[in-house]
């Protein structure tokens, strides 16, 4: 019992690492697979032709930093979900060997007063 729940705990956790989509270094997450963020864009008041290209930079920069964000949040929402799914699988695992420890104990006591 103990053997088959650890090699699914092993798979489960092997799976979570490969599954994982952004990294923590030095006490910050940043997303793996989302690029950089898009560099936010000046508004040009020099003239109205320097403007109007000015805020059609910006409105293509919307765009660009929306799906910067919306996958930044699929990444962390993904690694939340392991993260949680990895602990709650270790906490079950730990449950599971106290389990059979108290077993153990009970039946060698058994087997002690027996005799």
């Amino acid at each position: 019992m103990i053997k088959h729940t650890l090699l699914i705990l092993t798979a489960t956790l092997t799976g979570a690492m490969h599954a994982n989509a952004g990294t923590i270094a030095n006490g910050k997450w940043t997303p793996s697979n989302c690029g950089n963020p898009p560099e936010t864009p000046v508004i040009e008041p020099s003239n109205v032709e320097v403007f109007n290209k000015s805020v059609a930079k910006v409105n293509a920069w919307q765009q660009q930093a929306k799906t910067y964000y919306e996958c930044l949040v699929k990444e962390a929402n993904t690694d939340n979900a392991i993260i949680a799914d990895s602990a709650n699988a270790a906490q079950a695992e730990h449950r599971a060997t106290i389990e059979k420890v108290g077993k153990d104990a009970e039946a060698g006591k058994k087997k002690l007063e027996s005799h």
